[in-house]
């Protein structure tokens, strides 16, 4: 799943190739994929791009309307688990055929070049909107703050953990608390900070929170700089290429050098080191249907 750094790698990419070009094609290709009617699909089509930006993992396109002075509106998607966006410097002139091709969405801009929305696998997640204004994706509207901004330190931090009985990993994903981390980088922060996943927030000390705020911004960070300037096809590739401990179950940690463990759910899974993580416990796996301690 991409999340804050591979999305504001996107971000950066599209900014510097669509900005000032006008929409000439938006085609919906998976009709499931498309979560508003108003403003249609169809306003996209002679509007002039003025922006790309980002909330927390929703990547939004911002146009200034067409030249007749019509509604300015917002191309807003999120690629979920198994999405992608790819790139063409000239888009292709195949006519894609509904339910037979990985596209939810194609775009084509006035220079010729434009993307394709695509996601695989069965269960389709990938959610596209028109808006008028990003708030109107109920996603966006309840985001949390940006674990990057410069105004989130670590008290703020800090307030948002205190009195929650919940497992830090589950804060850390939760969307309406931190915005853009997903389940990988909520790993490698874990990792850094030497913590285990089930740790309940409420329970951290002043010590704990301090080194998981600093593993949260340095991790997340470093990500974004392996991102930034590279093209959508690389940043699979530089962001597994990062990952300590997110899917790399059975190698050695490149800490200690014990063996990555898994913890398996139904439809993901975490990855840890027991040695720098949990004080050596192999933690229960769920499909063993074991309570976790």
């Amino acid at each position: 799943m991409p999340e804050m750094p591979e999305v504001q790698g996107l971000v950066e990419f599209l900014r510097g190739r669509l900005t000032d070009r006008t929409v000439t094609r938006a085609t919906v290709a998976n009709i499931a994929a498309l979560k508003t009617y108003d403003p249609p699909i169809t306003a996209l089509v002679g509007a002039t791009v003025t922006g790309v930006e980002r909330h927390g993992k929703f990547l939004d396109v911002a146009t200034a309307g067409t030249a007749e002075g019509g509604l300015a509106p917002h191309l807003v998607f999120h690629l979920a688990k198994a999405g992608w966006l790819r790139w063409y410097d000239a888009l292709p002139s195949t006519v894609i055929r509904p339910g037979k091709t990985p596209i939810a969405l194609r775009v084509g801009f006035d220079d010729g070049s434009g993307f394709d929305l695509t996601e695989a696998g069965t269960k389709k997640s990938l959610a596209v909107s028109v808006v008028r204004d990003p708030d109107e994706v109920p996603g966006i509207a309840r985001l949390g703050p940006d674990p990057l901004d410069p105004g989130f330190d670590r008290d703020a931090f800090a307030s948002l953990l205190a009195g929650r009985r919940t497992q830090i990993k589950g804060v850390l994903r939760d969307q309406s608390i931190i915005a853009g981390v997903g389940n990988a980088y909520s790993d490698e922060i874990l990792h850094a900070a030497k913590m285990s996943p089930y740790a309940l927030a409420a329970g951290l000390d002043d010590a704990e929170i301090d080194r998981l705020y600093r593993a949260m911004t340095d991790t997340l960070a470093e990500a974004l700089a392996a991102a930034s300037g590279k093209p959508p096809a690389d940043l699979k590739d530089a962001k597994r290429r990062g990952m300590r401990v997110h899917g790399r179950r059975g190698e050695s940690c490149p800490v200690c050098g014990d063996e990555v463990r898994s913890v398996f759910f139904a439809d993901n899974s975490l990855e840890y080191c027991p040695t720098c993580q949990t004080g050596g416990k192999i933690l229960a796996d769920r499909r063993l249907s074991r309570l976790l301690k």
